[in-house]
């Protein structure tokens, strides 16, 4: 499998839709690529608050056609990152989309764990609920976003729903990269799955991002990782590589905690 992570700069200056004509360019050159990730909230920038409420969109909004064009174009599967997303009947929501190669939503995933502790992103977006995973030939992607990445029982479900891809779309600040490093190769590593994690360069409101995109496969061997700037990592990897670690190294096998208590007879 061909990944490619488009680490994207979202700088002040530039419009939102000049960054989204110019992250579908992006996408389509990304052309014989099996996944594509873009990061969070990168039509806004993950720090903007200011702008969640002026940019929000409906699902299927202008960020949604821009990207399900750029994946059908492309012949992609495409990880679009996440939007500040307008629901009708509610709050706002961080939302990642994913498209089939034909341009059709194969899945939206609204963030559950908010960051902010009472400020930001926390109060000004509801929680999602739901744990979604997708399945593409070859391997079935469970879908994160940025926090949720502290919460390891998050992965443990997907695992349990069958991911074997676990993917992180993130705005991850500078000040905590150790953080991101640790943690992507930490849930790799545990729950014995690849993890390919997308963030973002440049500046979100005056808030530096961490940026160095990273893939780790099951054994948590980094494969690839990005540097600072706007990039594109492009990675090749096999997916039935989760199946061999599993199979060599049981340890899922092992767990006792958090399942079902037994059955008494």
């Amino acid at each position: 499998m061909r990944a490619s992570v488009i680490q994207i700069a979202v700088d002040e200056g530039e419009s939102v839709e000049s960054r989204r004509r110019r992250v579908a360019s992006l996408v389509r050159e990304q052309a014989g690529a099996d996944l594509v990730v873009l990061p969070e909230l990168w039509t806004t920038g993950a720090f903007a608050y200011e702008e969640f409420g002026r940019e929000a969109e409906p699902l299927e909004g202008p960020t949604y056609e821009a990207m399900a064009k750029a994946a059908s174009d492309a012949g992609v599967w495409l990880h679009a990152g996440s939007i500040p997303e307008r629901d009708p009947d509610g709050p706002l929501y961080n939302t990642s989309l994913v498209f089939s190669p034909s341009g059709d939503l194969a899945a939206a995933y609204r963030k559950i764990h908010r960051f902010g502790f009472d400020k930001g992103e926390a109060v000004l977006m509801g929680a999602g609920a739901e744990l979604v995973t997708v399945r593409l030939p070859g391997t079935v992607l469970g879908l994160s976003t940025c926090y949720d990445l502290r919460f390891p029982e998050l992965f443990r479900g997907l695992v349990d729903a069958g991911a074997e891809t676990l993917v992180v779309s993130a705005g991850w600040p500078e000040r905590r990269r150790s953080h991101w490093t640790l943690l992507a190769q930490a849930r790799a590593v545990e729950n014995q799955a690849f993890v390919v994690a997308c963030g973002t360069a440049g500046t979100h409101a005056g808030v530096p991002q961490a940026g160095h995109s990273i893939v780790v496969d099951p054994w948590g061997e980094v494969l690839a990782r990005a540097g600072a700037d706007e990039e594109v990592l492009t990675v090749e990897f096999d997916p039935g590589k989760v199946a061999t670690t599993r199979e060599q190294f049981p340890a899922l096998k092992d767990r006792l905690l958090g399942l079902e208590p037994p059955r008494r007879p």
